[in-house]
């Protein structure tokens, strides 16, 4: 099994003024590429802070975790997965990792079933209806 299975893909949930933040990975996994800003939660580190952490490296926003929407297996990645919500502090969304990210969008309700036509995991498609114009 690949290591870097073992430990779980915390995945940062932000939106702000209506929109919802996504990522174009340089390489795809499967058939996504775009996703939430996220990565591998490092030994020892909760999977807020992992969110968090990913956001600043990924796209240069300062964000802060308010609540973990659940976890799943990725059923494209089979990836352990960790959703959690996030709140901008401050900071504009950027290409930070430009080795890693190829662009970044917030995205309307309409905007992200475009670019995510498979459909979002229960809590995190429900917290987003929640908020989204």
């Amino acid at each position: 099994m690949d290591s870097d299975r073992c430990f779980p893909v915390a995945a940062a949930i932000i939106v702000h003024d209506g929109l919802v933040l996504l990522i174009r990975r340089r390489v795809a996994e499967g058939e996504l590429s775009w996703q939430f800003p996220a990565g591998k939660v490092e030994h020892g580190e909760t999977a807020e802070r992992a969110a968090v952490r990913e956001t600043r490296e990924e796209v240069g926003l300062d964000v802060s975790a308010v609540a973990n929407l659940g976890e799943r297996v990725h059923p494209a990645t089979g990836r352990a997965m960790i959703y959690v919500a996030c709140t901008v502090n401050a900071g504009t969304a950027r290409v930070a990792a430009a080795n890693e990210v190829a662009e970044v969008e917030w995205c309307s309700r309409a905007r992200l079933a475009e670019l995510v036509p498979s459909g979002l995991f229960g809590p995190v498609q429900e917290f987003l209806d929640a908020r989204l114009t």
